[in-house]
């Protein structure tokens, strides 16, 4: 049994594929499956492809309900369940909060508090009406727009390995920007390991942490973030305020869903790390890394992990 591996730029974001097997042809006809199928989410999800169907329900849901394909629906009923369940803290509407920010501005000054406060009018899960009999979603205010970036990827991981299952790979995972949703083992035997980086220097774990058959995701501002004023502001964005996170600089998300675990990273940075640490303690079979502003790591319970 070999690693065959393939990397590509997709949904925004570098995904590596990699599948354990012993034929070489059989491994690249499921690498190609599996990139086949991101980019047919992309198309399906994405918002800056005007042909997708977010953007026919944003350039539409405001005036009459707009019918759309099952995995869509689908993807948005999910949405919305995570949404109630966290309490608003991961929102597929937020996008109007993120485009006030330009967080790679170096001399930045944060909105004016009435800017964010119109701005929060146009945001808001609860603004979401759907038709399930009809499959059709429809918004309660015109200038609404929906947003899969903090779980789609997530969901095309998932779609990815449930192809791969079906066609009998026992062993492999999909790797988006560092989110891994891993199965199997590796050829010889040992399981998958995955680090959590330091915040501060991407090249340095400060602990790994075995997975198998297990999906994790990241929401950390590495790359995105701020200082004003004395302090750290993340890229991520509080749905209830509409000012971006401070204190935390990553949350990590272990589920058996990479969906699941893309949204609950986000919903975690947003409650914070005592709310967020409760939160996870109370759901089935998921834990949580979160690094604080202070370098602090804070475990959920029966998180297993080695230090570096």
């Amino acid at each position: 049994m070999r690693e065959f591996v393939v990397q590509e730029k997709l949904m925004g974001c570098a995904f590596e594929l990699l599948v354990v097997h012993k034929d070489e042809a059989a491994a690249q006809h499921l690498l190609t499956m599996g990139i086949d199928e991101i980019k047919r989410i992309e198309k399906l999800l994405s918002e800056f492809l005007p042909t997708s169907e977010t953007s026919l329900i944003n350039q539409n849901a405001h005036q009459y309900f707009i019918p759309v394909s099952d995995e869509t629906f689908g993807l948005i009923e999910r949405s919305l369940a995570i949404s109630s369940l966290s309490n608003g803290c991961f929102d597929i509407t937020v996008g109007a909060l993120k485009k006030l920010y330009n967080f790679k501005n170096t001399s930045f000054e944060l909105p004016s508090q009435e800017l964010i406060q119109e701005t929060l009018k146009r945001v808001g899960f609860d603004n979401i009406e759907l038709n399930s009999a009809r499959k059709a979603i429809k918004f309660k205010r015109k200038d609404l727009k929906i947003s899969f970036a903090a779980i789609g990827k997530g969901y095309a991981s998932d779609r990815v390995k449930k192809l791969w299952l079906q066609q009998g790979l026992t062993s492999g995972y999909v790797n988006a920007s560092g989110d891994l949703n891993a199965f199997g083992t590796k050829p010889d035997g040992s399981n998958w390991k995955i680090g959590i980086a330091n915040p501060d220097n991407k090249e340095e774990n400060l602990f790994y942490i075995p997975v198998q058959n297990t999906s994790v995701a990241t929401s950390g501002d590495y790359e995105q973030h701020f200082n004003y004023q004395g302090k750290r502001y993340s890229h991520n964005i509080n749905p209830h305020t509409g000012l971006p996170l401070t204190g935390i600089k990553s949350v990590t998300v272990f589920s058996q869903s990479a969906e699941l675990s893309d949204a609950l990273a986000t919903a975690v940075y947003v409650m914070g790390t005592k709310d967020g640490i409760e939160f996870i303690n109370q759901l089935p079979h998921t834990h949580a890394i979160i690094i604080d502003d202070k370098q602090n790591a804070f475990f959920s319970k029966e998180m297993n992990y080695e230090t570096v």
